[in-house]
């Protein structure tokens, strides 16, 4: 799963069979069939157009993309919200994290060993409570987040709700560059024991990148020198 994550971040439109053949090249017999289910079970899915039968959540539920040709200019007018896999040393947990698109500041973060909506939701509160609600928030089409439960919070609390339109590699592009940054930059670096120890790292590495790292991306500043809203 670790080898299977890292080839995505790279690599992201690669099929079952493409990322077998990579792993066979490494030395891992593994059917096509194991590597699904790996994958799946850590959320990995190749980028490609697909049609509206495979979407993974309720097309119920389903919203349109807002950001198409908006200007984002001020801090909480759109926060991009996604979960990714975290490997450790034994085993593995999920991480979600919120960040404003316009400068790049973390708003909230959590880890869990399940991947639930109501995980999601708790998190979005601490942050909204911390910092201000957002004008829009924007995602994939996961299950976490397109459900009544998902959605009706956001509704409840006045927030707009934007979602990737599938087989889209660039509209949750923000989040996105944070997963490599977190994974290259920490997590691959500094394999977690546990899940404390997990958490712990993860605490320094978000102060750091909040009030410590400079962003090519927003003119080579600090995200908290932009994010002025709290």
């Amino acid at each position: 799963m670790r080898l299977l994550d890292e080839r995505y971040l790279n690599f992201p439109t690669e099929g079952i069979l493409q990322l077998q053949d990579y792993l066979l090249a490494a030395g891992y017999v593994v059917n096509h069939k194991r590597i699904r289910r790996l994958a799946r079970k850590i959320g990995l899915m190749a980028i490609y157009p697909k049609r509206l039968l495979s979407q993974l959540g309720k097309a119920e539920y389903i919203r349109p993309y807002l950001l198409r040709n908006l200007v984002i200019d001020r801090c909480n007018q759109v926060w991009q919200i996604d979960i990714t896999y975290v490997p450790m040393i034994r085993g593995f947990m999920y991480l979600v994290a919120v960040l404003d698109a316009f400068s790049r500041f973390v708003t909230g973060w959590s880890v869990s060993n399940s991947m639930t909506t109501e995980w999601v939701i708790d998190m979005v509160q601490q942050a909204i409570h911390q910092f201000g609600k957002p004008e829009i928030v924007n995602s994939d089409q996961g299950s976490q987040f397109t459900c009544k439960k998902w959605v009706d919070y956001l509704a409840s609390q006045e927030i707009k709700v934007s979602m990737d339109g599938k087989g889209r590699a660039i509209d949750n592009v923000y989040i996105e560059r944070l997963w490599r940054t977190v994974k290259y930059d920490h997590i691959y670096l500094y394999p977690a024991k546990d899940g404390w120890e997990l958490e712990e790292g993860l605490t320094g590495f978000f102060e750091r990148y909040n009030y410590q790292k400079y962003h090519q991306g927003i003119g080579r500043r600090i995200p908290a020198a932009l994010y002025q809203c709290f």
